[in-house]
């Protein structure tokens, strides 16, 4: 099966008792056993549910993966894959990556006896450099949270097993509509279900994907021993996300493309960055290994926080808000936002200035959206 039909289809049989074509939410904690240790297929929501089964294997089959694991949260997947780590393994990370991911590795990793280094992920050569022998796992996203930079998956893929470590890639901003990681050689790959995939704002999850069967059975205890494990009505609720992935992310991609264009000729904005665009330095290795851009697009205005103001204040359609990935567009300031746990310092090191700003781009009128982005700029 393609991407689109399998989204619609795997893991999604009819239901066996009553014949309904969508996968019902099964709201139940336990399960009865057949016998004595003998359990009828499930035995306690925590460890297994037929809902969570079903989204498991959805995911799993879009991102081409053996197994699937479903999550309360993508920081919850986050540290279920962290959890693969023992005190003095050292981690070599992109330096651009999301605020919450980079909080939890230094606020609550770093005190367990795991050691990070940053590099820049947009040249290959440092992953190498940072390499030592305690190294496990090489941790990469892209494109980055907030600046789209990318990475060069097969060469990290190639530098973390030439050293035995494993490539861990956060493949959130694309989805596996616009990018498979683990077919450019990838170990692991984890999402905030919470965005596009499920996609309409009303849903909070995170998913691991692997067909590493070690790393799978290792993430599954930690799943179920520490028990962030997402409801039957969240997973029901990503389930129906899934379905219409294909056709949102074309109408993201088709609105992101049309207000990049626009943002970069604008007399009022000093930087547009978007891997769809020609001028955009990794725009090559963009088309290399993505099958499109995505819907993300951030932009820079140079009057800093207080020209963000006046520019959020006035906007009609684009909300301002955190998260992404929904059908309706959003605008984020990163460092008020999603990137608000770094110091000033480390933002001002990973180009996070006070003028950026991150739109989501929705599903909307594309027209309508550019009006309102012209209406804000004029007001600053």
């Amino acid at each position: 099966m393609r991407f689109s039909t399998k989204a619609i289809r795997v893991g999604q049989q009819s239901d066996p008792a009553t014949g309904s074509i969508i996968v019902p939410v099964y709201q139940t904690v336990n399960f009865v056993f057949d016998d004595v240790g003998k359990p009828h297929g499930y035995e306690y929501s925590r460890s297994a549910n037929p809902t969570r089964t079903a989204l498991e294997q959805c995911l799993a089959s879009l991102e081409e993966a053996k197994f699937g694991l479903a999550f309360a949260s993508g920081m919850a997947a986050v540290d279920a894959v962290l959890s693969l780590l023992r005190p003095g393994d050292h981690v070599v990370s992109a330096e651009h990556i999301y605020g919450g991911t980079f909080r939890l590795f230094e606020k609550v990793y770093v005190p367990r006896g795991i050691s990070f280094i940053y590099v820049d992920g947009t040249r290959p050569e440092a992953f190498a450099g940072a390499m030592r022998p305690n190294t496990k796992m090489v941790w990469i996203e892209t494109p980055a949270n907030p600046l789209l930079q990318l990475v060069d998956v097969r060469a990290a893929a190639d530098t973390a097993h030439k050293r035995g470590a494993k490539l861990v890639a956060d493949n959130t901003f694309p989805s596996p509509y616009f990018q498979r990681p683990l077919t450019q050689g990838a170990d692991i790959v984890l999402h905030s279900t919470t965005k596009y995939i499920s996609g309409h704002s009303d849903v909070i999850g995170g998913a691991v994907l692997t067909s590493d069967q070690a790393a799978y059975e290792a993430i599954r205890f930690h799943q179920n021993a520490a028990g962030a494990v997402p409801g039957p009505w969240d997973c029901w609720l990503s389930l129906r996300g899934l379905k219409t992935l294909s056709v949102r992310m074309r109408q993201h991609e088709a609105n992101a493309i049309a207000i990049a264009e626009f943002l970069s000729g604008h007399a009022k904005v000093i930087e547009t960055i978007y891997p769809g665009l020609p001028g955009h330095p990794q725009h090559k290795l963009a088309q290399s290994q993505m099958d499109g851009f995505g819907g993300m697009v951030t932009f820079r205005l140079d009057g800093g926080g207080e020209q963000v103001r006046r520019f959020v204040k006035v906007l009609k359609l684009f909300i301002f808000a955190e998260s992404l990935g929904g059908v309706e567009s959003l605008v984020c300031h990163p460092a008020s936002m999603s990137h608000a746990t770094l110091t000033a310092e480390e933002r001002k090191k990973v180009g996070i200035t006070d003028g950026t700003i991150r739109l989501s781009v929705g599903i909307e009128d594309v027209q309508d959206l550019i009006e309102d982005l012209d209406h804000a700029l004029a007001a600053c």
